[in-house]
């Protein structure tokens, strides 16, 4: 691997990832992404000595965003997984799991994580479709999304300062800001919080974004681009936040503050 490919960054990410390979069907699970980072890790070591490649990595910004793959599992049609695990036990397993990562990933040199947090999964235009009848959100998928992002929140607090030396980290409350833009949709600019921009049927969500569907006009009046994923406009305004933003939208310190560190 040619050392100049990947000095300026390098993605790992697969979509439908989770935390758990047997959530990651057709995906690249999270273990195998920090295998394949633990792969570059090590070109960078042979290329540029263990010091230096230390160096870099521990000034290099690791964003991880995992979970909501996990957590919709939870929910499906025909899921093994509430017969296997309550709630919190699926939580506590997934946490448990989480905590050996975020270990592996410190042992390859990381030193500054960014962990985006799992969204509103029970506002999504698809969860609205399938489960509501008056396009509602989903309750009980969010009170999820809020118990696994204040879990792994306390793993950051609770395990980061004793067991690894070094870290510093910001967690970003997706999930409180997107519920804001879903729930005051004018002060945001908002026009239409529950339908994809880009699909068809229900809520634009029973078929999902492919070429033969029809997307909307203004895709700046929509919270979500598909079945799931925010449109741009949103995705910009959490960047923006997640960079700049205060402690009710990133704790303890924004990305700036972040990458400012020392």
């Amino acid at each position: 691997m040619n050392i100049s490919s990947i000095l300026s960054g390098v993605n790992f990410a697969s979509g439908g990832a989770g935390i758990l390979d047997e959530n990651s069907s057709g995906s690249i699970s999270l273990n195998k992404q920090i295998e394949n980072y633990a792969t570059v890790y090590g070109n960078l070591a042979a290329q540029l000595g263990s010091e230096k490649a230390a160096m870099l990595v521990s000034k290099s910004l690791i964003l991880i965003v995992i979970g909501s793959n996990d957590l919709l599992n939870y929910f499906k049609s025909k899921s093994q997984l509430p017969f296997k695990y309550t709630t919190q036990q699926y939580i506590d397993l997934l946490i448990s799991t989480l905590t050996a990562q975020f270990q592996r990933i410190y042992n390859l040199g990381a030193r500054r994580v960014v962990l985006g947090g799992v969204g509103a999964i029970g506002c999504s235009p698809s969860q609205r479709s399938q489960k509501s009848q008056t396009g509602d959100c989903i309750d009980v998928e969010n009170d999820l999304a809020v118990n696994f992002n204040a879990a792994t929140k306390s793993l950051l607090e609770n395990v980061g300062p004793a067991n690894l030396p070094g870290l510093k980290y910001a967690v970003c409350n997706t999930y409180g800001l997107i519920s804001n833009y879903i729930h005051n949709p004018t002060l945001y600019g908002f026009k239409d919080v529950k339908d994809a921009c880009c699909g068809a049927g229900n809520l634009n969500a029973r078929i999902p974004c492919i070429p033969v569907v029809r997307y909307c006009s203004n895709r700046t009046d929509y919270v979500f681009w598909d079945l799931y994923h925010p449109t741009q406009i949103v995705s910009q305004m959490l960047t923006d936040a997640f960079f700049d933003g205060s402690a009710n939208e990133i704790s303890p310190i924004n990305v700036r503050q972040l990458i400012a560190a020392t």
